[in-house]
């Protein structure tokens, strides 16, 4: 089965922040979850170089923005490579290539009728790249997603698209299912937008306020198209022979351009559409919105640096709620790092390869119940993927760490002698768990399982033949 999914596009205006890198660590853990399972699975996302954000960011910054977007795009490269996301293509919106794609999008619209000119007067923010109505915003009268950032007001003849054409067709797509929206807070949310009654939107603006950056209209060397009806189509120039995506990663706050905006293009160009959205929410810092006034941001890069990179991928996927908001702290980072890395699956392994590793020739298979729970943890985990719940992923894979800690502590191998059978028996079941976890990890910690699958040495047909210790831990504890 083919398999293509995509993180959102970022912008390039500023360095990635930490809530990138739990995007795609979600779309990692998808991919190799379906890698694993033989599908042929193709994992991208890009850069959203061409809106005013990037521009204006380049201008602060004294560099031309071509300039300005290769070293902000080159960040997430690097932030993907320090994360271990295995990505399949990264595609940048400043590609010729993806440019064709975008007036094809353009031109298919077009002829059915649905792109059209006038003069409007709206109420722009920026840092959305978004138009807002009055009612949209907050009591200070500023984007709820950039409050303390003032909205402009915009006049221009630009090109509108149809959006209100396509109402009723989205509400039907979005209410059965056949356009998947998950959470389902998420999905109630889209539908609400939709039903108070959708307005045309702007799809372009005057080369001169773009700053002749981005891609131009088809036929009107005027006109550049407006940064989202360009950058959603990044989906479909990073693979066009893929087409449609089996699911698009996002966070809530593009909820609107993904649920409504793109659906609606591609029942406009006559395209297929992906089968299903999955929005996550936001990370707070200490139980703060993270902000570089306050002085509260954190750095991925800076975090992977000193913790290592499985230990920060673990508390990213586990602490943090898949489907919600959730906080990051360093106090709550050591607590989790020590309990479930350092005593859990680390001392686990420690313990298990020290025993074991005098153990002679082919160990015997797993008894009955360490078999069963095996099995149960991997169909446990993978349902749990499936729901696109990956923190409680992770929680069903601790409880096969948990019970690997429980039977080495009721049945003490220790005590017994090296030649009795019981020993043999008793450490070959907490091998096979270790296994097991390590091949579950595989999907989350993939440095990790590969430092486990090191220790355990296994046959053709899977049986573990010898096991041997480390000589440096998993996890060392933090202080």
């Amino acid at each position: 089965m083919k398999f293509y999914l995509t993180a959102a596009i970022p912008y390039v205006n500023a360095r990635p922040h930490i809530g990138h890198a739990l995007e795609f660590l979600q779309g990692d853990v998808i991919a190799r979850y379906h890698r694993g399972q033989g599908d042929d699975t193709f994992y991208i996302s890009g850069a959203d170089e061409n809106s005013l954000k990037v521009v204006r960011a380049a201008d602060s910054a004294g560099v031309p923005v071509a300039e300005y977007a290769d070293q902000n795009a080159e960040q997430f490269l690097e932030l993907m490579k320090a994360y271990n996301i295995e990505l399949d293509w990264f595609q940048r919106s400043s590609d010729p290539k993806h440019y064709a794609v975008a007036q094809d999008m353009w031109r298919r619209a077009e002829t059915r009728g649905d792109i059209y000119k006038k003069q409007y007067t709206g109420l722009y923010c920026v840092g959305c790249e978004a138009f807002y109505d009055s009612k949209e915003l907050n009591e200070a009268g500023q984007c709820p997603h950039h409050p303390g950032k003032a909205i402009e007001e915009v006049t221009e003849e630009n090109y509108f698209f149809r959006l209100s054409k396509y109402q009723d067709e989205l509400v039907e797509l979005i209410e059965s299912d056949k356009y998947l929206i998950r959470p389902q807070g998420r999905k109630n949310e889209a539908l609400a937008f939709i039903k108070q009654g959708l307005q045309d939107f702007s799809i372009s603006r005057s080369k001169e306020r773009a700053r002749g950056w981005g891609v131009p209209v088809p036929g009107d060397d005027s006109q550049i198209m407006y940064v989202w009806f360009d950058a959603l189509n990044v989906y479909r120039s990073a693979a066009p022979d893929r087409w449609p995506a089996n699911l698009h990663i996002i966070g809530k706050d593009i909820l609107r351009f993904h649920a409504v905006y793109w659906p609606a293009m591609l029942l406009s160009a006559e395209l297929s559409l992906p089968k299903e959205l999955f929005v996550h929410g936001f990370i707070t810092v200490d139980g703060a919105k993270m902000s570089k006034s306050v002085g509260n941001t954190v750095d991925p890069l800076a975090l992977v640096e000193e913790y290592g990179t499985d230990a920060v991928r673990y508390y990213l996927l586990r602490e943090i709620p898949s489907d919600s908001d959730g906080d990051f702290s360093e106090d709550k980072f050591k607590l989790r790092y020590n309990a479930d890395l350092a005593n859990g699956v680390g001392n686990y392994t420690s313990r298990v390869l020290t025993l074991a590793e005098k153990l002679p020739g082919l160990l015997p298979a797993p008894e009955e119940e360490p078999a069963r729970l095996i099995a149960a943890a991997r169909e446990a985990v993978f349902a749990k993927i499936e729901e696109r719940k990956f923190h409680e992923a992770l929680a069903e894979l601790w409880r096969l760490v948990s019970y690997g800690d429980g039977y080495i502590n009721e049945h003490k191998p220790w005590e017994l002698k090296d030649e009795d059978s019981q020993k043999i028996l008793v450490l070959s079941n907490c091998l096979y768990v270790l296994a097991g976890v390590g091949e579950l990890l595989e999907i989350f910690l993939p440095e990790t399982a590969g430092r486990i699958a090191k220790r355990l040495k296994r046959n053709k047909k899977g049986a573990i033949t010898s096991a041997s210790k480390s000589s440096k831990p998993l996890f060392a504890r933090l202080g």
